[in-house]
């Protein structure tokens, strides 16, 4: 009999969440942060034979000497299959060897393309923005050439826009049909969008974002209310199994047990 948590954050919601679309025997490039948690839970759950890849090219590790706090943190090469380097990293992702890139953003439009760089006026505040993001890192490559991403995003109406005030990663691009095989990009795009409110996808034929599931305690009206856009709703969207115990277990006693990425 499953038993689920009562007590857990959003963020520990979103790596659960993500840990659960995971698929076993997968290769998985890996962005900083909540990404890797999501990553290891699976690893630990259903999925013990994803072979993670890591932007600095460490290759199939599994994170057992504590986790890396960037891509390019030496225990990214932990039991590692082997570690060839950055090139050699994206040489896999462009030539169609990485299923699934696992990557966030600060903003996010109605078609999945994320703003990582800048919150300001572009391009005349662009040396000096409101704000400056980390920037794409590996981020723009993996969005072109995996197969597919997934996209976790914290849920607030200022990230949910209906236009980027930076284009770092494609998504669904303007959502026209083919858009992506036009511009010369490999990858099919993003898949899902885990967020602290939802787990959404992408429809068919527009493209739009959108839900598929509430997260405990949230309606479609709420997810709706703090989006900036309006989202298409899937006829048969459904409520979420919170995280279970053993879940909340490893994220707090085995993967990050300092709270580095999951704050309480």
């Amino acid at each position: 009999m499953t038993t689920y948590a009562t007590d857990y954050s959003p963020g520990e919601m979103i790596v659960t969440a993500g840990a659960r679309q995971l698929e076993d025997n997968k290769v998985i490039f890996a962005g900083t942060g909540l990404p890797m948690v999501g990553i290891t839970l699976a690893q630990l759950t259903s999925g013990p034979g994803i072979i993670p890849v890591f932007e600095a090219g460490a290759v199939g590790p599994t994170l057992n000497r504590g986790l890396p706090l960037s891509v390019g943190d030496s225990r990214t090469t932990s039991r590692a299959n082997y570690t060839q380097g950055l090139n050699a990293a994206f040489e896999l992702t462009q030539r169609g060897f990485i299923d699934i890139g696992f990557i966030g953003g600060a903003e996010i439009d109605p078609y999945g393309n994320l703003n990582s760089t800048m919150i300001g006026d572009f391009p005349e505040g662009y040396m000096k923005p409101h704000v400056r993001l980390p920037g794409s890192g590996g981020a723009g490559d993996m969005s072109c050439s995996c197969t597919y991403t997934i996209l976790i995003v914290q849920h607030e109406r200022r990230r949910f826009v209906e236009k980027l005030q930076y284009f770092t990663s494609n998504g669904h691009l303007d959502g026209s049909q083919g858009a992506r095989k036009k511009a010369g990009l490999q990858g099919h795009g993003p898949k899902w969008v885990i967020t602290t409110k939802a787990l959404m996808g992408f429809d068919e034929e527009s493209k739009r974002m959108k839900i598929l599931a509430t997260m405990p305690g949230e309606t479609v009206h709420s997810i709706q209310d703090a989006t900036g856009f309006e989202l298409m709703v899937d006829p048969h969207v459904y409520e979420y199994e919170p995280p279970t115990v053993e879940e909340i277990r490893l994220i707090r006693e085995v993967i990050d047990p300092t709270q580095i990425f999951c704050k309480r």
